[in-house]
């Protein structure tokens, strides 16, 4: 997977890294991590890795469109792999665990707005909230 991550990597003009392989990994093994959790795993691999280095290439890999930003209502801010296509997230009110969902018809009908107001509308972002299945199961038992 690390020569994935190169290709990647060399095919958005970035160089490849020990710090932008770690974070790929990272988020490869734990997607929707949050910052702190993605700081965790890149330093049980690169113990010196500093805070404002796992940071810039966040934000160096989002900006080359490799890494998603996603940060729902009331959240910090996660970061996922999956980018370039039409999908969604679910996420409980309860935990806060988040899940990908795909579109549920055809190829990005939510682009369509019913009044753009002059806006040329390139994305949109749909999170639906609930409680996950481990949640309702513990509410359920009390």
């Amino acid at each position: 997977m690390t020569g994935d991550f190169e290709a990647r990597l060399r095919a958005a003009s970035l160089r490849v890294t020990r710090p932008r392989l770690a974070v790929l990994a990272a988020l490869r093994d734990r997607p929707h991590a949050d910052t702190d959790t993605v700081i965790t795993l890149v330093r049980a691999d690169c113990p010196t890795v500093s805070h404002q280095a796992v940071y810039d290439v966040l934000r160096a890999l989002t900006h080359a469109g490799l890494v998603r930003r996603i940060q729902p209502a009331r959240a910090t801010a996660r970061y996922e792999l999956r980018v370039g296509d039409n999908h969604h997230h679910v996420v409980c009110r309860s935990c806060g665990a988040i899940a990908d969902v795909d579109c549920a018809v055809g190829p990005a009908p939510c682009l369509t707005a019913s009044d753009d107001h002059g806006f040329v509308v390139d994305e949109a972002e749909v999170v639906y909230w609930g409680t996950c299945p481990g949640c309702a199961t513990e509410r359920t038992a009390q």
